[in-house]
């Protein structure tokens, strides 16, 4: 939709993997429709995952014992976080949609990404307790994870060995953007594209830019935990 803007955090170390091809089509797809599109490609960037007392610029809260959690906070109150993160805070900030394109390691994102996600969503940024959940400091915002696995869709089922893809997402859709606020559209999942064909493959991008024709009108999953664990 036109003069939407939208974030792309992308994960993958290969521009010519699926996942660097679902990110272009990304690009391409919402730029056509009118949409201001920024890529984050954290591995291009070499983003760092780490949160240390480097994103601390100037002198710290408390000296004597350091906690990030309070020094990131602090910081962000005057201005005084890193500028990488302020860069990142920037794109989140101006973002109506943010995209997180990634393969799954190990039932979850890669490092590299949820680095980002602890270092950017920082307290007085995108939450303050009370206001989290529904009244997170991002809730305006809509958030879609996008993401390859290894294992098929079979093994993803309820009654399949990895158990239901929706269990995985609940750290990541319900304990970190949701808590932030921000709604969640249904993730897109391309299951296995290692061990299909190159037919197959040029579909799961077919399908993603059908998608994305339509995204504007999609409305987010019912936040809760029955729609996990139902």
């Amino acid at each position: 939709m036109a003069g939407r803007k939208v974030l792309i955090v992308y994960a993958h170390q290969e521009p010519k993997s699926l996942n660097g091809s679902l990110k272009r089509v990304a690009v391409e797809e919402l730029s056509k429709q009118g949409c201001s599109v920024t890529v984050s490609d954290l591995y291009a960037m070499q983003f760092e995952p780490r949160a240390t007392r480097n994103d601390i610029v100037g002198c710290l809260h408390n000296s004597e014992e350091f906690n990030y959690g309070v020094e990131a906070w602090e910081a962000y109150k005057r201005g005084g976080l890193s500028n990488d993160l302020i860069e990142e805070q920037k794109k989140v900030q101006e973002a109506d949609l943010m995209i997180f394109q990634f393969p799954l390691y190990w039932f979850s994102m890669p490092a590299i990404m949820k680095g980002w996600m602890d270092r950017v969503l920082v307290q007085g940024f995108a939450h303050e307790f009370p206001n989290c959940y529904d009244s997170g400091l991002l809730k305006n915002k809509l958030a879609l994870f996008s993401f390859t696995t290894g294992g098929s869709k079979e093994m993803y089922e309820k009654g399949g060995i990895s158990g239901d893809i929706r269990y995985l997402l609940w750290p990541m859709q319900h304990g970190i953007m949701h808590f932030c606020g921000v709604k969640v559209l249904a993730p897109h999942i391309c299951f296995a594209p290692e061990y299909v064909s190159e037919e197959k493959r040029k579909e799961m991008l077919i399908a993603w830019a059908q998608r994305l024709k339509t995204l504007w009108k999609e409305e987010p999953i019912n936040c809760s935990p029955e729609w996990y664990f139902k």
